[in-house]
């Protein structure tokens, strides 16, 4: 039976399940599917593992000990529905709806479930989450250059004479990535890997870059400036499709590779070598991660890296481009499944996800959250500032309810937890954001128990409420079918019912797909090396390399956390899903720190020896790992572990900041400054210092 991965990540696989006697015993990729070509990842082949977990919330349940204590008693959906409708009434009447606040993000990015909650809390009126958490300083640079958020096929790049892998480790996190890579290099192309360690992408590649964290941007420019000084660039791409070259050509003479290289930690010659690979062909492809983005500086990198092609004109040819995400391709509105219209006017306040532990403990905020209504999310383990997340999540006076398929973190903290479907259990339609496939996955088992999926669950709070309910009388096909009809020509010809036979079409574009081949949907029209809305707006109108704020350049947080820490995803985890499998946390052993052995050495810790990272918002547990994939000065903790699973109680992201990056307002993840110690030579209390957590359960 076919089916779609549904976790956030770009491949978004096409799958081959198999059921017996109502169980999940089988999952592959799909051979005949063009981008997922029968590979997928560790993590869904052992999905059953996830499906029947010991975790899964079967029923609807109130809690009965402390918040964080996980004690919880059975409760019907009748007595669910009616507890939260009589809470949200009464909170309406004493603080007015924005006292609530929706969370969720890309738990599934099937479009129905993932906007399932919108129309419901527009219509109540209440505040609105600003979804920043991955791509919005991404997407912002890259629209500043191209205007839209697409690029070259992916699938293209296996005629390409040189690969560059920018930021993105897809070994780990789009592992169809390399299935074309690795067909790309039999036909000889040169890969370079661009990573400020050595992931295992890097391992496969070529050439290795590791650059300093967040210097991704001066060494395009030093390329820019190899590429222009000794003319490898593509006078006429640039002449009809580009806007701001002289401009560009006068701004990057500043960035010649000497003054670079120790910025980003190469040599000048590695520098101005790679530069004239780039520049040797147009048939160069360039994949680029969203990790880039989660400095402070991350939309500029976007925005610079999206020059890149411009000027060697790799955008107009069939084997070259580059790609950030496929967003772009896929012509319909979801405005639909949105339904900002049912808000009121004037439309109620904005609040950034990645401020959750902000907003909960603000003790002025007017009128405060008192209600927080979690889905496709696991705040407790994903949000920056962690501490404070959980601080607010503690509070007896916030009515929370968390709609989930295991027993997370942050279900740990509700008040009610109600049981969802996974994505085998519910229909749903899928877009990509590493391909141009459109994928309808069909139920294939039961649901346990009586887990609900986010579209019902929501219809009958929206009758229960008394709001939306023409919305949400609506079934998923009615929903699927209205989405589809608001398409352009990308959408030609793909109906609910081809998709239903078919299972997966591809979105109406040309092949090869170049949609930068003659200019882009800019306000000028071009590729825009100079921007006039980034200048309105306050920013530098060209690229430029800003150092980072919490980096080695700042002299004072430097002397008392020294190393640069990155929060990079590892191969057994999505963000903090899997975290519920035992059989993958066995994999891991236990949540590690990779060390280079000269700054092990200065502090005295061997290869395995518990240590301490703290950072100036708190501290984690791990085992140090003494090796050369890290350059000195730089940490490298992988993957988020659920804090209850996690030495000591408290995860990564208790050392993450919640502040903004340049553009987008998406969160600054990579850029922290840390110091590590071995455990037992901390200071004692350290592991605590900072954090804030009196009287917050580990939620163990």
């Amino acid at each position: 039976m076919r089916s779609v991965c549904p976790h956030d990540c770009p491949s978004a696989c096409a799958l081959l399940v198999t059921v017996e006697e109502g169980r999940l015993t089988g999952v592959t990729g799909d051979p005949a599917h063009p981008f997922t070509q029968g590979v997928i990842c560790s993590k869904v082949r052992a999905y059953a593992e996830r499906v029947h977990s010991p975790l899964r919330v079967l029923h609807p349940l109130r809690r009965v000990g402390a918040k964080g204590e996980g004690r919880f008693e059975r409760i019907t959906w009748d007595a669910a529905f009616g507890e939260i409708a009589e809470r949200w009434r009464r909170i309406i009447a004493t603080h007015g709806a924005e006292a609530i606040l929706p969370f969720s993000y890309a738990g599934t990015m099937g479009q129905i479930q993932y906007f399932a909650g919108h129309p419901l809390f527009h219509a109540l009126g209440a505040s609105r989450l600003d979804r920043t958490i991955c791509i919005n300083t991404a997407y912002a640079g890259w629209r500043a250059t191209l205007g839209a958020v697409t690029g070259n096929d992916s699938e293209q790049m296996v005629g390409a004479d040189l690969i560059v892998l920018w930021g993105v480790n897809a070994a780990y996190s789009t592992v169809n990535v390399m299935t074309l890579v690795k067909q790309a290099r039999v036909r000889g192309a040169f890969v370079v890997c661009v990573d400020p360690y050595r992931t295992a992408t890097a391992e496969q590649a070529d050439l290795h870059l590791m650059v300093r964290p967040g210097t991704d941007t001066a060494l395009a420019l030093g390329v820019m400036h190899v590429l222009i000084r000794e003319d490898r660039v593509d006078h006429a791409y640039i002449a009809r499709s580009t806007l701001g070259y002289e401009r560009l050509a006068e701004h990057v003479a500043q960035y010649a590779p000497e003054r670079v290289a120790p910025i980003v930690g190469l040599p000048a010659s590695t520098i101005v070598d790679f530069a004239r690979r780039y520049g040797a062909s147009p048939r160069s492809f360039m994949r680029v991660g969203i990790g880039v983005s989660r400095h402070e500086n991350g939309g500029m990198t976007c925005r610079t890296l999206a020059c890149l092609p411009a000027l060697t004109g790799a955008y107009a040819d069939d084997h070259g481009g580059a790609l950030l995400s496929s967003t772009g391709g896929f012509g319909f509105d979801s405005r639909v499944l949105e339904r900002s219209d049912l808000m009121p006017s004037p439309s109620p306040r904005v609040i950034n996800m990645i401020h959750l532990g902000r907003v909960l403990t603000d003790p002025v905020m007017t009128p405060p959250i008192t209600s927080l209504y979690v889905y496709n999310s696991n705040p407790a383990a994903v949000c920056p500032n962690q501490a404070l997340v959980l601080r607010g999540l503690a509070r007896e006076d916030l009515f929370t309810v968390v709609h989930e398929q295991v027993m997370t973190d942050t279900a740990h903290y509700a008040d009610l937890v109600l049981p969802a479907t996974m994505s085998l259990e519910h229909e749903d339609l899928y877009r990509s954001y590493g391909h141009f496939h459109l994928q309808l996955a069909q139920p294939v088992l039961s649901p346990p128990g009586e887990a609900l999926p986010n579209w019902e669950v929501f219809r009958r709070l929206a009758r229960a409420l008394g709001v939306a309910e023409a919305h949400y009388a609506k079934s998923g096909a009615d929903l699927i079918r209205e989405l589809l009809a608001t398409g352009d020509e990308t959408v030609n010809g793909i109906t609910y019912e081809r998709l239903r036979a078919e299972g997966s079409v591809r979105m109406n574009l040309p092949r090869p797909y170049r949609p930068f081949a003659d200019g882009a949907p800019t306000p000028s029209g071009r590729v825009e090396f100079y921007s006039e809305r980034l200048a309105r707006q306050g920013q530098p109108p060209l690229p430029t390399y800003v150092p980072l704020r919490e980096g080695p350049d700042n002299v004072a947080l430097s002397a008392t956390f020294p190393l640069q820490c990155i929060v990079p995803p590892n191969r057994f985890f999505l963000n903090s899903s899997f975290s519920q499998s035992e059989r993958l946390r066995r994999r891991q052993k236990t949540p590690t720190v990779l060390l280079a052995p000269a700054d092990a050495a200065a502090r005295g810790i061997g290869d395995g020896d518990a240590v301490v990272v703290t950072s100036a918002r708190g501290a984690a547990r791990f085992a140090a790992e003494l090796t050369d994939r890290t350059r000195p000065g730089v940490v490298v903790v992988e993957g988020l572990w659920w804090h209850r699973f996690h030495p000591g109680g408290h995860g990564a992201n208790v050392l993450t900041r919640d502040d903004v990056t340049d553009l987008g307002g998406g969160p600054a993840f990579h850029s922290n400054l840390v110091q590590v110690a071995r455990a037992e030579s901390a200071p004692a209390g350290s592991a605590l210092a900072g954090v804030g957590l009196t009287g917050v359960s580990g939620g163990g």
